[in-house]
Order: structure tokens, then sequence, then C-alpha cells
């Protein structure tokens, strides 16, 4: 029943999304030492969620094949100054990308829970 209502298939995209944007952010500082690391980033969530068709696709080989906002676009390299070692990571970017995330994943989950509270209100049953 969830899965057919638009606004709660948006929460679940951008928490997974958000979720391997927090990924992405972890290599990026995991690899901040790393001569010659270039930092990446995901594209924008209204691009990805715009491209999402709601086709059919496997999460991973061997899952069931499903619609799943799972599937996400590989991270591009981010524009960004390089030091002298040929990283491009800046923790302080990183830092507010990660803030970013973080927001987006609370925005989601409570969206998430206001629809279940307006639809369990609906159907007469209490939290």
């Amino acid at each position: 029943m969830f899965d057919k209502l638009e606004l709660t298939r948006m929460a679940q995209s951008l928490a997974t999304y958000s979720g391997a944007r927090m990924a992405v952010i972890a290599r990026n500082v995991a690899n901040a030492d790393t001569p010659g690391f270039k930092a990446k980033d995901m594209p924008a969530f209204s691009e990805v969620f715009a491209e999402d068709t709601g086709t059919m696709r496997a999460t991973r080989p061997g899952h069931l094949m499903a619609a799943s906002p799972a599937a996400l676009p590989t991270p591009d390299v981010a524009r960004g100054r390089e030091a002298p070692n040929g990283n491009s990571v800046s923790l302080e970017a990183e830092m507010v990308k990660s803030v970013e995330a973080r927001q987006s994943q609370e925005m989601a989950l409570a969206i998430y829970r206001a629809t279940s509270d307006v639809i369990r209100a609906s159907l007469g049953r209490p939290r």
C-alpha cells in the first residue's frame, strides 16, 4: 500500500540517495591523504529522482527484480582545488556535504513518518 503513494516513494528515494551520498563522502574523507585521489559527489537529488522512471531493476546480482530507488548513478568527480600531491579532497567541504546528506536523511524519515501517521489516522488506527 505504501509503495503506491508517490510521496512515500519520493521519501524512500531521498533516504536511499542520502545514504549513498554519505558513503561517497566517507570514502572521500578516508582518502583525504591519498596522493592523486579525486573527491567525488553524487548528482543532485532532483536529477536522480527525475530520471527514476519506476522501471524494474535489480538492486544487486541474484536479487529479485523490483522497482528500486537503490539503483543510483555513479558518483562524479567533484570540482575543487588539488593539493600538490594531486589530491582534491577538502575536509571542510566534505563536512558541509555530510551535514546536507544528514538533513536530507532526516527529512525523508520525517516525511515517511508523517505519511504513515496520516494513513493510520484515515484508517482509524491509533499509533
